[in-house]
């Protein structure tokens, strides 16, 4: 790992809004009313002519931004996940994606970690709904670093775009200096005896897991999937064929996330594999504390090595 320090993804969403305004300023940032939760406001009070404070009213905020790219501006469009991907879903698709418009959509506070939240606050749906949208483009950043870096790489791309970002701090196992790209899959760990990919914050405790698994002899390869829409299958099928089986890790319902786009990957282009997964058990969130409630959805670390244990073994 880099850095043992715990920085937030949203944190990084904040900072690599304030890394591209120093080369660019033809973007706007716009706001649902939670700039301080989903680390908008560190660019709104540097460039308040440039941050667009949207109020409670994110279908609106879509529509609004729409209308921005279509004069050539780019807009990045902020809120909790639940509200950028799900109340606003519909003019998602049409206002931006039917049209074609060059939006980027940020969604903080994905998966069960807005714990204290509750269930109503906890989306574990947003990348099934932001992936089923033609041409979109899904993000899920492992950690702050890159968080930063894909900031850029959403305003470089020409088209629409959705990241989901994550309000717990979790830590630095990235660089800044990392070559990363959109639809490329970044190999975080080589092993022969397990593949395992993942998506989002739960990157960081798959590296963990990988360290206490190679002390009992277990070498896994770890693919980080930082892009999960267009996913890349060449680096999926080649440490797959290799190893023989897969473990897929994702803080997100098992229907419609991750775990299902690599299986539809790896249909009819391998043999016999073992295939497991960690993910939300199609199931709501609910009230606690992150450290409490990661163990009740079987998110932590001690789940991802349980499994990883069992696929290793069943080749046995």
């Amino acid at each position: 790992m880099s850095e043992k320090k715990l920085l937030a993804t949203r944190a990084g969403y904040g900072q690599g809004l304030l890394d591209l305004a120093e080369e660019h300023d033809d973007f706007v940032v716009l706001e649902g009313d939670l700039g301080h939760a989903t680390g908008s406001l560190a660019f709104g009070k540097k460039y308040p002519e440039r941050y667009i404070e949207a109020g409670i009213a994110e279908q609106n905020e879509v529509g609004m931004a729409s209308g921005i790219a279509y004069t050539g501006w780019v807009p990045f469009v902020t809120s909790f996940a639940i509200f950028t991907a799900g109340r606003a879903c519909e003019i998602v698709r049409n206002a931006v994606g039917f049209n074609h418009m060059n939006v980027k959509l940020v969604g903080s506070h994905s998966g069960v970690t807005p714990a204290a939240d509750g269930g109503t606050h906890m989306c574990v749906e947003d990348i099934a709904w932001m992936k089923a949208i033609p041409e979109m483009v899904v993000l899920s950043p492992c950690d702050y670093n890159q968080t930063r870096l894909l900031v850029k790489k959403m305003y470089e791309y020409d088209g629409f775009v959705y990241m989901r970002t994550s309000r717990e701090p979790v830590a630095q196992i990235t660089t800044m200096e990392d070559d990363i790209e959109i639809g490329k899959a970044q190999i975080l760990r080589e092993g022969n005896d397990l593949t395992i990919a993942s998506t989002g914050i739960m990157t960081t405790f798959v590296m963990e897991a990988a360290e206490i698994l190679a002390k009992e002899g277990i070498e896994c390869a770890v693919l980080n999937y930082h892009t999960v829409k267009p996913l890349d299958e060449t680096t999926l099928l080649e440490h797959v064929r290799k190893t023989g089986n897969l473990l897929t890790v994702e803080e997100h319902n098992v229907h419609g996330g991750f775990t299902e786009s690599c299986a539809g990957a790896l249909l009819g282009k391998v043999g016999k594999i073992r295939f497991d997964h960690v993910a939300v058990e199609d199931r709501f969130g609910e009230t606690g504390n992150r450290l409490s409630l990661f163990p009740v959805f079987g998110l932590d670390t001690e789940s991802i090595v349980r499994k990883a244990r069992n696929l290793v073994r069943k080749e046995e």
